[in-house]
Parts: C-alpha cells; sequence; structure tokens
C-alpha cells in the first residue's frame, strides 16, 4: 500500500510538471504563429499605404488644380477643376477627390454634381489637412466621413504653384472596405481574429464586426474632441476584456486576455506590433484551445514516461529480490548438500525413482491444463464467432465493395467520390467496432439508457450498408421514406443493426425471383411506430416464431448460423418494442414488422 501511495505522490507532480511544460511551449508555438500572421498582414498594410500615399502627390502636380486655387471665382476653370477630379477618382481608385484652399474651404470635387457635394464645406478641423499645410508633405489619415459616415482612409497632400508657393491642399477618400476586400481571415481553426487600432485604441478594422468601433485602451476620463470628429455618431464603448499574468515565455508585446462574448469570456493570445509611417497598431488575437491540447499531449507524454520509468523500476527490484532469494536458497542448499552427502548416497536410488515419478506427474499436468486452456479458448471463440460472424459479414461485404469502388474511382480521377467512399467505410468500421461492443451488451442487456431518435435515419444508414453489398444488385427496393421526422424510443446504432439484418434476410429471400423486390413502409399506428419490410420471395416455412429462436436457419452454414433473427428480437425486447414475422396474405412473400414506442421532439 505504502508503495501505491508514493508511485501516486511521485505522479502528480510529474504530471503538474509537465502540464506547465507543455503551456509553456504551447504559448511560444502560438506566439510565433501569431507573429507570422501579424508580419503578414502588417506588409499587406504597407504595400496599400504605399499604394495610395503618392497618388495625392501624382494628383497634387496637375495645372489646373493650382489654377483653381489661383482663381476660385472663375466658374469656367472650377468646372474643369470639378471634372478633372471626377476622372482622377475613377483612375486611382478612390471614391472622393478633393481640392481645398488654405483655409480649408473645398472649391472642387469629384462629386461636385451630386447632393451631398462637398464643394463649400470647409474641412480645415481634420488632422490630414492640418498635417499637409504643417508638414509641407504627404499624409495619411482615418476618419469617418462626416457626411457618408463611411470609414475611410484619407490621403492629403500640399498643392504648389509654379514657384513653389503652397495654394491648397488636394484629398483622395479610399474606403475602408476596398482595404478589407483584400485581406483574408486569419486561420479560423484556431479561432483567430485581427484588428486595427488607431494611435488612441481605436478599432477602425477588425476580422470580427462586433469590435470594430470598440475602445480597447478604454481610460477613465471622457472621450477626447478629436475622437468625436473622428468618429461622428459613434458610441466607442470599451472593449470587455481582462489582461491575464503574462507568462515569462511571452514576449513584451504579447499577453493573454480574456474577451467577454456570447454570455461568457473567451481567453485570446494577444500579440500587437506597430505598423509602419501611422501611429497605427495591429493586434492579433488567437484563441488558446491549441495551449490545451499542447498541455494534454505533454502531460501524456509525461505520463507515459512516469510508466515506463516505473515498470522498468518494478522490473529490477523484482530481479534484485528473485536474485537475493537464489543466492540464499543456494547457500542453504549448499549447507544441506554438505551435512546430509551420507543420507543421499544411501537414498540415491529412492529418490532417482522419486523424481522420475514426479517428473511424469508434472509432465502430465502440463499436458491436462494445456489441453483444458485449449478447450476453453475454442469454447469461448465458438460462441463469439457464432454472433460476430453473422453480425459483422454484412458491414465487411459493404467495405469491399465501396474499397473496390474507390479504386475504379480512382482511376478515373474522381477524387471526391473516393474521399467519400473512404468516409464510409470509416463509418463502416466504426460500427463494426460498435456491433462487436453490442455483442457484450446482450449479455448484460443494457449498457445505456435509450434516447430520442429519428427511425428514418435507421433505415437510411441500413440502406446505404445493404446497397453497397454485390447480392443486392437488381433488387428493386422501394424505402417509402416519410417526410416528417419519425422520432421512438431507441437507440440508432441497435435499431440500424436490426434493419441491416432484416434487409439481408429479406435479399437473400428474394435472390431466386426474376423480378425481386423489397418493400419499406414507416407509418404511426396508436403509440408506436410501425416499420414493416416485406419481400416477394417463397415466404416463411412452418411456424413463424421458429425464426426467432437461436442457430435456427434455413439458410446454408456459409450465410450464416440462425443467430440474427434472434439477436435483433432482443434489441428490439430491450428497446420496449416488438419484432414479428409472418407470410405475405396478399401475395407471396414475408412480411417482418418492427414496433417502436413514438416519443416526440421535446422529450
Amino acid at each position: 500500500m505504502s508503495h501505491r501511495l508514493s508511485a501516486v505522490l511521485i505522479l502528480l507532480p510529474v504530471l503538474v510538471v509537465f502540464w506547465v511544460l507543455g503551456g509553456w511551449y504551447g504559448l511560444h508555438q502560438l506566439e510565433q504563429n501569431s507573429l507570422q500572421e501579424s508580419f503578414r498582414y502588417q506588409q499587406l498594410i504597407a504595400s496599400e499605404l504605399k499604394r495610395y500615399l503618392p497618388l495625392p502627390g501624382m494628383v497634387a502636380e496637375h495645372p489646373v488644380l493650382a489654377s483653381a486655387l489661383r482663381h476660385p471665382d472663375d466658374d469656367a476653370v472650377l468646372l474643369q477643376a470639378n471634372r478633372q477630379m471626377q476622372k482622377m477618382a475613377e483612375i486611382v481608385g478612390g471614391s472622393d477627390v478633393y481640392l481645398m484652399d488654405l483655409c480649408g474651404l473645398t472649391i472642387a470635387a469629384n462629386n461636385y454634381a451630386q447632393p451631398d457635394s462637398f464643394v463649400g464645406n470647409n474641412y480645415s478641423f481634420r488632422p490630414y489637412f492640418q498635417e499637409a499645410i504643417s508638414n509641407d508633405g504627404p499624409t495619411a489619415y482615418f476618419a469617418l466621413g462626416t457626411q457618408s459616415r463611411q470609414r475611410g482612409l484619407y490621403f492629403s497632400h500640399p498643392v504648389r504653384g509654379q514657384r513653389g508657393r503652397m495654394l491648397g491642399v488636394v484629398a483622395v477618400k479610399v474606403l475602408v472596405n476596398e482595404l478589407e476586400s483584400q485581406w483574408h481571415r486569419p486561420d479560423a481553426q484556431r479561432k483567430s481574429e485581427m484588428v486595427v487600432l488607431d494611435g488612441e485604441g481605436i478599432a477602425f478594422l477588425s476580422s470580427n464586426p462586433d469590435w470594430v468601433y470598440r475602445d480597447f485602451e478604454a481610460g477613465d476620463g471622457p472621450l477626447s474632441a478629436e475622437l468625436r470628429q473622428r468618429y461622428p455618431g459613434r458610441e466607442l464603448r470599451p472593449i470587455e476584456w481582462e489582461k491575464r499574468d503574462r507568462p515569462w515565455v511571452l514576449a513584451a508585446n504579447s499577453a493573454l486576455v480574456d474577451i467577454a462574448g456570447s454570455g461568457r469570456a473567451t481567453e485570446y493570445l494577444s500579440v500587437r506590433t506597430e505598423l509602419p509611417r501611422l501611429d497605427w497598431s495591429l493586434q492579433v488575437m488567437v484563441g488558446t484551445r491549441s495551449v490545451t491540447l499542447s498541455r494534454l499531449g505533454f502531460a501524456l507524454g509525461g505520463l507515459a514516461l512516469y510508466l515506463a520509468g516505473f515498470l522498468t523500476w518494478l522490473y529490477l527490484r523484482e530481479r534484485y529480490r528473485r536474485e537475493r532469494e537464489l543466492a540464499i536458497r543456494g547457500e542453504q542448499l549448499e549447507r544441506r548438500v554438505t551435512q546430509r552427502t551420507e543420507d543421499l548416497q544411501r537414498s540415491n536410488d529412492q529418490l532417482m525413482e522419486e523424481i522420475q515419478q514426479r517428473e511424469r506427474t508434472r509432465n502430465e499436468l502440463r499436458e491436462t491444463q494445456q489441453e483444458l486452456i485449449q478447450a476453453a479458448k475454442l469454447a469461448v471463440l465458438g460462441q463469439m464467432s457464432a454472433g460476430l460472424n453473422h453480425e459483422m459479414n454484412q458491414p465487411l461485404t459493404a467495405i469491399q465493395g465501396y474499397a473496390r469502388n474507390s479504386r475504379k474511382f480512382l482511376q478515373r480521377g474522381a477524387t471526391e467520390t473516393v474521399d467519400a467512399n473512404l468516409s464510409e467505410i470509416i463509418g463502416l468500421c466504426e460500427k463494426m467496432a460498435e456491433m462487436i461492443r453490442q455483442f457484450k451488451v446482450f449479455a448484460r442487456k443494457s449498457e445505456g439508457p435509450p434516447s430520442t431518435v429519428d427511425m428514418r435515419m435507421a433505415v437510411d444508414a441500413a440502406l446505404k450498408i445493404i446497397r453497397a453489398q454485390s447480392s443486392s444488385e437488381g433488387v428493386d427496393i422501394r424505402w417509402h421514406r416519410p417526410d416528417q421526422p419519425a422520432m421512438c424510443h431507441g437507440d440508432l446504432n441497435r435499431i440500424e443493426q436490426v434493419m441491416v439484418n432484416l434487409l439481408a434476410n429479406a435479399v437473400q429471400a428474394v435472390e431466386t425471383q426474376d423480378q425481386p423486390r423489397i418493400t419499406i413502409d414507416l407509418e404511426a399506428e396508436s403509440d408506436y411506430w410501425r416499420c414493416t419490410v416485406r419481400d416477394n420471395g417463397p415466404g416463411l416455412s412452418g411456424d413463424t416464431e421458429q425464426v426467432f429462436e437461436p442457430f435456427f436457419t434455413t439458410k446454408s452454414m456459409k450465410q450464416g448460423l440462425g443467430l440474427g433473427l434472434s439477436i435483433s428480437r432482443q434489441i428490439v425486447d430491450a428497446l420496449g418494442g416488438t419484432l414479428t414475422g409472418q407470410n405475405r396474405v396478399d401475395t407471396t412473400g414475408a412480411e417482418f414488422v418492427l414496433k417502436l414506442k413514438q416519443r416526440k421532439t421535446t422529450e
């Protein structure tokens, strides 16, 4: 008992250590993947900025803009500038292009003829106008349109005259959705999200629509006037998150956070990187489910190492113990041999006879034990093979059919059909494992409580298995499938096993007919669902109840041992239903009726 307690006390710290190591390793790998995602999006945003940032400078070089700024009262010049704005908007792919004088008043725009034209509006309060004037160079800024309320990137550049004197500012607005359309959502398998924050911590781009216009760096004070001008009409609610203690394996720009959503908090690994040229930052938020899997993997590895070491210790301990016992017995034997040399010499003949007799008895006992063990093995194998051979023959036949079909489809290049067949094979293998498990259930009568299932699904699955067999080729199987669900009290796998047995018997019964036909009907009857399987075979001979007895069969030994219907009735009885069989009254053939209790969907 003390050894068991010691083993458990040692095992617990080992599992804890490997659990912690697995968490560190998982976080490190997750951080590296997040950095790769962050680098990819960083390069994408940088390339877009490089694409649009020079555009206002090239637009500002057009002489019509400088002429319009020098002669703001000349309607002909302004009309020419407005038309030029339209052409430029089409060329650069921006949503809006407009020209402002040094006071921020818009004198020309590509939407000059529209009701919501920018002409006449003053944008001197916009930072992109102020920075273009003060920095005397290209600028970029993000904000919501004061009229359109659409997110946009604003690129501006000063307009100069022939002598280099600043005359005004030209601005190009690019809608954010044009930028977002080129982005791909982060890896959905890791539950990842991407968000771009401005200098105040407001999210203006995100792969999660619920995070747009949310404050990721909420303070205690009210929102600044600059933020209200940048995001007019938006609440800018703080994001509900909680930062955890940062593990030492994470870099300074990484953190573990819990973000509330859908009624519960989700843990993310947040990796933050600064974007070039602007005061923006990119945060990649990756779910930490893979960290848990890493911990479980390390814990299992630690358990395996501990078990290997523990078993090695047990082996060495037992070996040393036996060696000590052998040494002690050897010494005792030597003393006894020395003391009884003379006695042994006199009784040598008697001892030799006794030894020979014991050898003969031991050999006979060994042979008897081997025969008993072999007989027990054959008895168990005979009992199991009698049931398993019948129930596993059908899915094995289906697997063989799927495999052959897959080979043909593979030669044709139909990889999707091959993949579907392989999925069916995997499903059938799982069903065979379930059949073996159910064979044990029959001995225990029940393994778990039944539930509410759709009886149509069991018939559909059974038909897939039956139709995959070569023996069902040419058989007209008519399945009158109800449109509404047939919810019943039962177990889907067990009902499917019963249906497979009934359909397989029906296929074998009609194999000698010129026009083999099997009909399946499912209808409500009082408080039960009644499923009837009819065939046009020769019908049942003798007592119809006799077919449900174990080992009763009218087939050859190759087709079964007569356990299928017996096992099927046991299944149905365990589910509180009935299974009966009789000859058809309307024509030749047999019909088997399966009844199971109805259940509502809400039960």
